[in-house]
């Protein structure tokens, strides 16, 4: 019987050892394709393509929908950052979705709103609106005020219906644009009409002092669940989107930043209210919709960083949201298993798809369970020592070269933390990352995929802060 368990062991241990190696070997080979994405980006789209965008005499007119929730603390400075936006050819739709705190008090006291009642077509079906103001003091800030349809995408489809715009931009209400995003996503869809969608770097502005709706500052937070979530977001957007982007099978755009074509978001009938990750099943859909056509269709990538968000600093606002993105990517992978690995769909089916399942969607899975069956091990006196410390250093510095190429990419692209010793505190960072944040989330990515089997849903609670001045 010891021989048996003695065997099972030494299979499972090289099947943990594959999964670790083949992730962080393929995060690494994702490192040339991302270099050479960002460095036509910046060639094309440098300084001259952003002049000649200003210079056009008619711009595509953008209609930037923002969902709001009990979003009082931050409603105010979103709004105001959104306004400021150099881009001029543009409308503000705020979707206040049922909020139960002071959302559209304070938007109306704040930016002079009065009742302007429009009829409109409505392609997509939403819950009820209740009323439509317009800005006295702004005519281009319209706030649709709607009845709860508990979750983002049925507040993003009342602000689709209600846009005027050709472009429609999806964001977060606590999303900060950088003065210049619009216009840096605009120039694909005039670069290559078969763009249908751009996804855009999205970064975390905890930590950061922002004044008058636009980034003063930027500096490190003080949680270390923010500074570890810093690093999180650099690896996903910065390696494996811009990877992606490289072979136009981006799997997610994010709902921090996304701009679409009107036509094509109201084609497939908008955001599925009944799908947790919305934004991922959103942009599969529209892969598939023009795939089916035979239209060709571009979904690109933007790696600078066009949006800032608030990252929970919290324990149980970050074990709420790791949740709810568990049971949203495992839902979509679900619906759409006919597409992974599939030749049909190109790399998109072969790479990203089949990356996501394997490492984001089965991973979590391997990970606590390498954890549970070693210590087991260790216990029946069946672990070999020198093989577990040295596949324990090897995962570590494989790991912290991939975070850190991550980090020399971001520097590339966005110049942002390379100044006053804020690399070295990120390299910091980065080596404490390695040991007991990723044990964490995978542990809740476990949890996640346990309340998906049960059928466990809701949004989860998200503590809010104001932003720093």
């Amino acid at each position: 019987m010891r021989t048996i368990v003695a065997d099972g062991f030494v299979v499972f241990s090289l099947v943990v050892t594959a999964y670790f190696v083949c992730w962080n070997l393929s995060q690494l080979l994702m490192s040339p394709f991302a270099s050479l994405y960002l460095w036509r980006h910046r060639h094309r789209y440098g300084p001259r393509a952003l002049a000649l965008a200003h210079r056009l005499v008619n711009p595509p007119f953008v209609s930037i929908v923002m969902p709001a929730y009990n979003e009082e603390l931050t409603i105010v400075d979103s709004v105001r950052a959104i306004l400021a936006l150099e881009y001029e050819a543009r409308e503000l739709v705020v979707v206040n979705d049922g909020s139960t705190d002071r959302t559209l008090d304070r938007l109306i006291e704040t930016f002079e709103l009065v009742p302007a009642p429009v009829a409109y077509v409505q392609p997509i079906a939403t819950k009820p609106v209740r009323a439509i103001y317009r800005s006295i003091a702004d005519p281009g800030l319209v706030v649709v005020d709607k009845e709860n349809g508990r979750g983002k995408a049925d507040a993003s489809n009342a602000g689709i219906n209600a846009a005027t715009g050709s472009l429609v931009l999806d964001i977060d209400a606590d999303t900060v644009l950088e003065p210049d995003a619009l216009t840096r996503a605009v120039l694909p869809f005039l670069e290559d009409p078969a763009t249908v969608a751009v996804g855009g770097n999205v970064a975390i502005i905890n930590g950061c002092s922002v004044q008058d709706g636009r980034i003063a500052e930027v500096t490190l937070p003080r949680s270390w669940f923010a500074r570890f979530q810093i690093v999180e977001y650099m690896r996903a957007f910065l390696l494996f989107r811009i990877a992606c982007a490289s072979m136009n099978a981006v799997p997610i755009i994010s709902g921090a930043f996304g701009l679409f074509r009107r036509d094509a978001l109201i084609a497939i009938g908008g955001y599925d209210c009944s799908a947790i990750g919305e934004d991922m099943d959103l942009t599969i859909r529209l892969h598939t919709y023009f795939r089916a056509r035979g239209e060709p269709a571009r979904i690109a990538f933007d790696p600078n960083p066009l949006a800032w968000t608030q990252a929970p600093e919290d324990r149980a606002s970050l074990r709420s949201q790791r949740y709810r993105w568990r049971r949203g990517l495992l839902q979509v992978l679900w619906r759409h298993r006919s597409m992974i690995g599939n030749p049909r769909y190109g790399f998109l089916g072969l790479g990203s798809l089949l990356y996501v399942a394997c490492f984001e969607g089965v991973g979590p899975l391997i990970e606590v369970a390498g954890y549970g069956v070693t210590l087991v091990a260790a216990l029946l006196g069946l672990l070999n020592w020198a093989y577990f410390w040295l596949l324990l250093v090897t995962t570590i510095m494989l790991g912290t070269a991939v975070t850190l190429l991550a980090l020399l990419l971001s520097d590339v692209a966005t110049r942002r933390y390379m100044r006053r010793g804020d690399l070295a505190r990120f390299v910091a960072v980065v080596l404490a990352e390695c040991v007991g944040y990723r044990q964490l989330i995978s542990w809740w990515g476990c949890v996640g995929t346990v309340q998906t089997l049960t059928g466990k849903g809701g949004w989860g609670a998200m503590k809010r802060r104001a932003f720093q001045s």
